[in-house]
């Protein structure tokens, strides 16, 4: 899909430290809290074509953290004219998201919230059409419950970290199970990425 200078110099860079923290030597005293984790750049294409093609106008992203995904929900949201609300609980994260998103001239279209995430989806009213589950893996099923009566019909569902790494499995197979309990959701399981279970809402039948 064609993009503009701005978005893939952004995107260069966060491939750039993606490649990095993969095969560069570890610098001393970084720890965990000090990687991207994204999901990938083959998972974020995915992700975006999925927003476009819904025409999605309200994304939802349940895990900032440094903004690579948040580059591509941005970039969606500007095609579709829509409005991504990213939600994570570490500020400084969102911060470093804030500055490559108006680097990219996407900033506009990203709303951060900061805090618990469950929480702050009970008091989240708009109808949401897309939603990404990439958050730490104990919440995926709480964050479920919080954001699902606000789905709106023929929403999408996307969790993270189904497959890999093999210590967010038992967590993932929680998550399938409650999802797959969720009354009107048809649910598959994709080897992209980290592995990614893709969930649609259908309110009434399709057809």
């Amino acid at each position: 899909m064609k993009t503009d200078a701005a978005f893939d110099r952004v995107l260069d860079r966060y491939l750039a430290r993606i490649d990095e923290e993969k095969n560069g030597p570890r610098p001393e005293g970084r720890t965990r809290d000090d990687l991207l984790l994204p999901v990938g750049e083959e998972a974020a294409w995915f992700l975006h074509a999925l927003a476009v093609s819904r025409g999605a106008k309200c994304i939802v992203e349940l895990g900032t953290s440094y903004g690579f995904s948040t580059l591509f929900f941005a970039d969606a949201a500007r095609r579709t004219g829509g409005h991504v609300h990213s939600f994570d609980v570490a500020a400084y994260k969102q911060d470093h998201a804030r500055a490559q998103l108006a680097e990219a001239g996407l900033d506009g279209f990203v709303t951060f919230h900061t805090g618990d995430a469950v929480e702050l989806l009970k008091g989240f009213a708009e109808p949401i059409d897309f939603v990404l589950l990439d958050i730490w893996k104990d919440l995926y099923v709480p964050c479920l419950d919080a954001f699902f009566p606000k789905l709106a019909d023929q929403a999408v569902i996307a969790a993270d970290n189904i497959i890999h790494p093999a210590s967010a499995r038992a967590a993932g197979e929680l998550y399938r199970t409650a999802v797959r309990a969720k009354p009107g959701i048809q649910t598959v399981l994709l080897p992209v990425g980290q592995g990614i279970e893709l969930s649609a809402l259908w309110r009434s039948p399709p057809g």
